[in-house]
């Protein structure tokens, strides 16, 4: 029987903080709105908090080692599901990304979120090889791949990045070291050096300097060489083959004035938005931009921006504790979960949390390409509220279980 009274209830206050905080920022977002609908969007986000704090209640009734003996069955559950949205899925904006239910969508996405962090979790507790065992790594990133595959054919950038975050957070706290971590990531560097040849051989002399210091071994530095030489040969042909809309992201994301009526615009209006809220804000409903709509998306992409500018730096930076804090409460419980399942649990939820708030501040804020990735628990959205606070009930329920092994 569940005690109640041990739960890490300052964890769950954090998490439902950030919930009442977007709900009211939604409010503020489409208070000016013209249509009935939009002004309603956080009564909706209200009705969706209290589905995802039943979800809550079940998830954290639940043993873990029911999660731990279906994790792999949950992961094809959550494959087969992203291949029949691609057959079945509802198409918007040219992307079939969600499963429609009425007036409801569901994003597998989401789910498959979540399946992967319990099959790597299972992975990582019970496998024998060693952090560095091509095996070890060859299995973990095809596990990786074949969702992020089927995602960026809806097709969804953005998404797809949560999943490598997964991977190399798991990959780091299961022993992986930090040096062949970057060394797994450097074809991304090759990749932006290859822009020029002289950028591109100064990299690679660093890049063999620092194998020639590492030394990880023969099989594996052949490996990264070629990765490098391969990336960064592949430049052009990457670019051609991105959408005009994911170029233009990216350009506009260098210099938002490139276009500032068109990619840039967003960028431009959220960066305004947060500078004039100054220190203390303009305050509650009074945010000019959102009030005359020149900031599109305020209530769900750029739902930062709407904070900044009615609460200022204050508003801001009491969001960014309660992150933060859910951050750190997470590593510790990971630290000391005896189960070595329950602590990869607790490390690929948290990660998926964090590195969903760090792009999405970064990008209302210009430092990160615009991708749609929504701020957690801020964000309107059902489906991302639900996962969120699902990642929670797995956290706080390790937390209550961790001296089980």
């Amino acid at each position: 029987m569940l005690n109640y009274r041990d739960l890490d209830w300052k964890l769950i206050g954090a998490a439902l903080a950030l919930s009442l905080i977007g709900v009211i920022l939604i409010m503020s977002a489409q208070h000016y709105a013209e249509s009935d609908y939009a002004r309603a969007y956080y009564q909706r986000q209200l009705i969706w908090l209290a589905v995802a704090l039943v979800v809550f209640a079940i998830v954290i009734h639940l043993p873990l080692r029911l999660f731990d003996l279906g994790a792999y069955l949950f992961y094809g559950i959550a494959v087969a599901m992203l291949i029949l949205v691609l057959i079945i899925g509802s198409t918007r904006m040219g992307a079939n990304r969600w499963f429609a239910f009425g007036p409801v969508s569901l994003a597998p996405s989401d789910i498959a979120k979540i399946a992967l962090v319990f099959a790597l979790a299972r992975f990582f507790a019970y496998t024998k090889w060693p952090p560095t065992s091509k095996r070890r790594l060859t299995v973990s990133a095809i596990m990786t791949v074949i969702p992020i595959a089927l995602i960026l054919k809806q097709p969804d950038l953005g998404t797809s990045l949560v999943f490598f975050v997964i991977l190399f957070v798991l990959w780091f706290w299961s022993g992986l070291s930090p040096w062949y971590l970057l060394l797994i990531l450097s074809p991304l560097a090759s990749l932006v050096a290859a822009s020029y040849w002289w950028s591109w051989a100064l990299y690679f002399v660093v890049l063999l300097t620092f194998l020639g210091i590492i030394r990880p071994g023969i099989f594996f530095s052949v490996m990264v060489v070629v990765a490098n030489l391969a990336f960064g040969i592949v430049t052009p042909i990457v670019w051609g083959r991105l959408a005009e809309y994911q170029r233009l992201r990216i350009l506009t994301f260098l210099n938002p004035e490139l276009d500032p009526r068109g990619a840039g615009y967003q960028i431009i209006q959220s960066k305004i938005a947060i500078g004039s809220g100054g220190l203390w804000g303009k305050g509650f409903l009074n945010g000019s931009q959102s009030r005359l709509e020149f900031l599109p998306e305020r209530h769900t992409d750029f739902i930062f921006s709407v904070l900044g500018e009615e609460f200022g730096l204050w508003g801001a930076l009491i969001v960014l504790g309660l992150f933060a804090y859910i951050l750190i409460r997470s590593i510790r419980i990971a630290m000391r979960c005896r189960s070595r399942f329950a602590s990869h649990i607790v490390m690929g939820a948290v990660a998926i949390i964090v590195f969903q708030m760090l792009v999405n501040i970064g990008m209302t804020l210009g430092f990160m390409p615009v991708t749609g990735l929504p701020l957690p628990f801020v964000s309107y959205g059902g489906t991302g509220l639900v996962l969120v606070w699902t990642l929670i009930a797995l956290i706080v329920s390790a937390d209550y279980h961790w001296q089980e092994y």
